[in-house]
């Protein structure tokens, strides 16, 4: 890159210096799958990914076999990673069942989750956003016990496959019930991919009246080819963590057409060229998702992680 051009960015008030990327291709990537993934690949996947340099790895998810068949293996997966001092290892828990086996399985972080539609909430969790949220008070009050971080989770916060339009306020009244369950960490989801980068501002700047902006993530999908604009959108307003899924994995089983989350690489991609700090190895990074990609028998979705290992090939 030109340097007269990097240093111009670098000196961007604008934009944070370093941001923290939360990799969730092990879990959310990988939970829709049709074909059962083996433990053992899931497990070479998240040592790959803890090696690479990231902090926070969700990892696993304790959700009834019968609802998400791919999660089963996840005691045998948080058994089996090679776990570095210092990283967050993540699982998502719907209930209290799933947060003893959370517990006992050894997770950093437990991820409670909701939504900022009425109407996706009935369709993903059978009920309510205030019954949601009333179902994990338990969940957020052991959590806290045990001192385990409690991250939670707005799905569909800027468009819903069901009802359409999701205001900012509708997502604020959501933050502020996760908020005073004693969350550490909130995301941002835009589950179909439909925020564009003016949008996505106005939520976040809205949110963050409500909840810290350094302890809110943005989580985006790729549906519309809008991720990498709204995370940058993000940055400008002063969000400094973000979702990823490395090879661009993922999807939404109850969300007709979204496809997959905004892939690792990409992101990373684009970081490098800002000269925001990440503290993870990209070209490790690529490898994990050409690895993954490889055993799943098809390409990666990712520009950058499929440019670079063209290049190495040639």
């Amino acid at each position: 890159m030109n340097t007269q051009l990097n240093t111009a960015l670098n000196q961007q008030p604008s934009l944070p210096k370093q941001v923290k990327i939360v990799e969730v291709g092990p879990r959310d990537g990988l939970q829709n799958e049709k074909e059962t993934i083996s433990a053992e690949v899931k497990i070479e996947l998240v040592d790959r990914l803890t090696k690479a340099g990231f902090v926070n790895i969700e990892a696993a998810s304790f959700v009834s076999p019968k609802w998400v068949p791919q999660m089963a293996t996840s005691t045998e997966v948080m058994a089996g990673i090679q776990r570095k001092a210092g990283v967050i290892y993540s699982a998502l828990t719907p209930n209290m069942k799933g947060f003893e086996a959370a517990l006992a399985a050894g997770a950093d972080e437990v991820v409670i989750f909701s939504s900022a539609s009425e109407a996706f909430a009935q369709k993903n969790i059978n009920c309510s956003i205030a019954e949601s949220i009333e179902r994990f008070r338990d969940v957020a009050a052991a959590a806290k016990q045990h001192r385990i971080r409690l991250r939670g989770s707005i799905s569909c916060a800027f468009g819903c496959p069901y009802q359409g339009e999701v205001t900012p306020e509708q997502v604020a009244d959501v933050v502020k019930l996760m908020r005073d369950l004693g969350c550490d960490e909130i995301d941002i989801a835009d589950t179909i991919g439909v925020g564009t980068p003016r949008h996505v501002q106005a939520v976040m700047q809205r949110v963050a009246q409500e909840f810290p902006i350094a302890q809110i993530s943005g989580h985006f999908h790729d549906t519309y080819g809008q991720a990498l604009a709204n995370i940058y959108a993000s940055m400008e307003v002063g969000v400094s963590i973000f979702h990823s899924s490395v090879a661009g994995l993922g999807g939404c089983p109850y969300a007709k057409g979204a496809t997959g989350n905004v892939a690792t690489e990409d992101v990373l991609f684009m970081m490098q060229g800002l000269g925001v700090d990440t503290c993870i190895d990209l070209n490790q990074v690529v490898d994990a998702g050409q690895f993954i990609s490889q055993h799943l028998g098809r390409k990666a979705v990712s520009r950058a992680g499929n440019a670079i290992a063209a290049k190495r090939i040639a």
